[in-house]
């Protein structure tokens, strides 16, 4: 429904949907051919426009996790790198007051890996959570079967739940 649609009044003058009667009904009661190819058409218009928008919402609820886990990602690499560079001589210097240079070096060295890798494991654990759009797919798989004719587009719509291949 568009917003220049409402009256003063508050109750709108068209609705934006699919409709629950046909004006298009001849006076014997049966729509034309041409009405019929035309409602479907906008149904079947309608319901792709209704699947590519749950399809935007679940994809961006995944890409903030994907985006998450890649910080995490990064965290990994940036600590690995600059903790090689400073960390790993400070630390070498201060273990080599009570071990040798090679053995204060090694033990840093170690440290820092494991530092990299629970980083990598953080961010790894984030991106494994991501699903996809499970949601979609359900509702597609429904489409699907209405489409061929499975499923009795009544009974699906009193039952209210995911109708088709769910059940297979």
């Amino acid at each position: 429904m568009s917003l220049d649609s409402t009256p003063t009044s508050g109750t709108p003058r068209t609705l934006s949907a699919i409709p629950l009667t046909d004006p298009s009904v001849t006076a014997s009661g049966d729509p034309t051919i041409g009405s019929l190819v035309r409602d479907a058409s906008a149904q079947v218009s309608s319901l792709v426009r209704a699947e590519v928008e749950l399809a935007k919402a679940e994809t961006m609820r995944d890409v903030k996790k994907a985006a998450t886990g890649s910080a995490f990602f990064a965290v990994a690499g940036v600590v690995a790198l600059y903790s090689s560079f400073f960390f790993f001589f400070f630390l070498a210097w201060l273990l080599n007051v009570w071990l040798p240079m090679w053995a204060a070096s090694l033990i840093v060295f170690v440290l820092m890996l494991i530092v990299a890798g629970l980083a990598a494991l953080f961010g790894f654990l984030k991106v494994r959570k991501i699903r996809g759009p499970q949601k979609t797919i359900a509702s597609l798989k429904e489409s699907q079967s209405l489409l061929k004719g499975d499923v009795d587009p009544m009974a699906a719509l009193k039952s209210g739940a995911p109708s088709g291949d769910a059940g297979r």
